[in-house]
């Protein structure tokens, strides 16, 4: 092929993955990668790229090939997921992500790897072709390094290694409580998948009103935000369960090319404490329990019925009526309807039901043929439709089991695992302050709006306190009951430090893993009670809310 030909080949795959990467991480619209592509290749035209005068060739290898592909693997994550996070890429290497239900994405990175080919092909064919390329392409590859967030937040949880104080979470951390319970209600716990709270604001029309309609009859939580480590679905869980964020077992861990054998092993979590006192507990989801872990979290605190696509598939009339995922939720709470009759029916004391739904899972969320009775044909893009059908299934499925009296002296906490990752309406989503879903209600609670700053951290003690569990200071985990007056770590320290802490943090992580990882680091004895201020706030948690 003519160079000439080849030259402008190079040009325009090189300013159309620019201009792609541009909107990607930018709010700007996707039209507006055509104009960059269109600047970058009138430019490298205009100054001759790959023809320059008195060329001459060398067959080098550009510096900046690794740097580029760094690159491209972070704009896949953020197209993909909207935040990039690296707990949860760490996470699911070592948890596993066998069965999941993300085709769609392997073909993205799939097309994705072919295009960076292309990319790294294009480089390459300049710098050999432009010595103007070889000695600035040296520096781009310094710029890239530098610039690429992949890079920079391995870089902060490195530097924990080496930090100065690395249990500042750690000494905040409070065990559930381990008294008896009088009389203890059931519990049912609904997750719904990415379904955040936004979505209730009238920009996005009424695809949140079932939702909001559950919350006039019991407690509603507003401004419980998602700090890192608890932006996906497992993490989610751990954090509403446990009040721990979901610090990967990372180097910690004895076996570093084995999966894990345990999740979270050394806390006490909600099945440990519901278990102590003599609940039955299921976990029925629409997805495979063998995907990042969930099975082994459930069965390894204490949960009885540990249940998913694997096991409930074969439970359908219809095999074929699944997705890519698993159970469409209409299947799902037909099913979890089905234990909890059983459970009531046996009347061996309490019992605690969490099911996890799949309707609103990005990127367009996989909407039951119930919905499509109910709400029309589904474009298969958009999120709302989506977000809509879990919302209206989840109230309907609630009121199901109260005509049939199986939530008498029940409660009931319907909540979103985390916020959504990228969807249709990701722009508007992420122009707002975001928060999740958190309703409760029951026997002896009241209808309120309760706003707080608060993390999903606070979830567990919450939920605590409303089961009628005395809970020292009001805390569980690192979190704190919202029912209190006590202040939640977000509201003294702000969820910036807070990150921050997370990101230094070492003696947390070997809480968690305790059993599998190295022996945890004790703490010096020679200072048991003395602490370094670094922040003129860096008090635990001894300052109330002031009325």
């Amino acid at each position: 092929m003519h160079s000439r030909a080849i030259q402008k080949i190079a040009l325009v795959i090189i300013g159309l993955c620019l201009g792609y990467a541009v909107t990607v991480l930018t709010r700007l619209p996707w039209w507006t990668l055509f104009i960059v592509a269109a600047v970058w290749i009138g430019l490298g035209l205009k100054l001759r790229w790959g023809q320059p005068a008195n060329a001459r060739y060398r067959k080098i290898w550009p510096w900046s090939l690794l740097p580029l592909s760094l690159w491209g693997i972070y704009v896949y994550l953020a197209d993909s997921f909207g935040i990039v996070d690296l707990g949860a890429v760490f996470f699911h290497l070592q948890a596993g992500i066998a069965e999941h239900g993300g085709a769609g994405k392997m073909f993205t990175a799939v097309l994705y790897t072919l295009v960076m080919i292309g990319v790294l092909a294009a480089v390459t064919w300049l710098s050999r072709h432009d010595q103007r390329w070889r000695l600035a392409e040296r520096f781009f590859a310094i710029v890239l390094l530098a610039s690429n967030p992949l890079l920079f937040g391995l870089g902060q949880r490195s530097a924990s290694i080496v930090t100065d104080d690395g249990a500042w979470l750690d000494r905040r951390y409070k065990a559930p409580p381990t008294e008896e319970l009088q009389d203890p209600p059931n519990l049912l716990i609904m997750y719904l998948e990415s379904l955040e709270r936004t979505y209730s604001n009238e920009l996005f029309g009424d695809v949140y009103a079932d939702l909001d309609a559950l919350g006039e009859r019991g407690a509603v939580f507003e401004g419980i935000r998602q700090m890192d480590n608890t932006g996906w679905t497992m993490a989610g869980m751990i954090a509403s369960q446990c009040g721990v964020p979901l610090m990967p077992a990372g180097l910690i861990h004895d076996s570093q090319f084995e999966p894990l054998s345990k999740v979270a092993p050394g806390v006490d979590c909600l099945g440990d404490v519901l278990a102590a006192q003599g609940y039955q507990l299921s976990y029925l989801g629409g997805a495979s329990t063998q995907f990042a872990g969930k099975g082994l979290f459930y069965r390894g605190h204490q949960f009885n019925n540990v249940k998913g696509r694997e096991d409930l598939e074969p439970l359908l009339d219809d095999p074929e009526y699944v997705n890519s995922w698993g159970l469409y939720d209409d299947s799902l709470y037909d099913i979890t309807a089905d234990e909890i009759r059983r459970l009531d029916s046996e009347n061996n004391g309490p019992w605690g039901v969490v099911s996890l739904n799949l309707a609103g899972h990005a990127p367009h969320g996989y909407p039951s043929q119930a919905c499509v009775e109910q709400q029309g044909e589904f474009d298969g893009q958009d999120i709302l439709y989506s977000v809509q059908c879990s919302a209206w299934l989840a109230r309907s499925f609630i009121e199901r089991l109260e005509a049939e009296g199986l939530l008498d002296n029940t409660l009931v906490m319907v909540l979103s695992d985390h916020l959504t990752m990228r969807v249709s309406v990701w722009d508007q989503l992420t122009a707002m302050d975001r928060d999740n879903t958190l309703i409760m209600f029951g026997e002896g609670i009241e209808p309120r709006r309760i706003r707080r700053d608060a993390t999903t951290l606070d979830i567990f003690p919450t939920l605590l306190d409303a089961l009628g569990f005395n809970l020292a200071e009001q805390r569980a985990g690192l979190g704190t009951s919202l029912f209190s007056d006590k202040q939640t770590l977000v509201e003294i320290h702000g969820i910036e430090v807070i990150n921050q802490r997370l990101r230094e943090e070492t003696a947390l992580q070997h809480r968690l893993w305790e059993g599998i990882s190295p022996q945890r680091r004790e703490p010096q004895e020679a200072a048991p009670l003395e602490q370094t201020l670094e922040t003129p706030a860096d008090i635990a948690d001894e300052i109330d809310i002031i009325h």
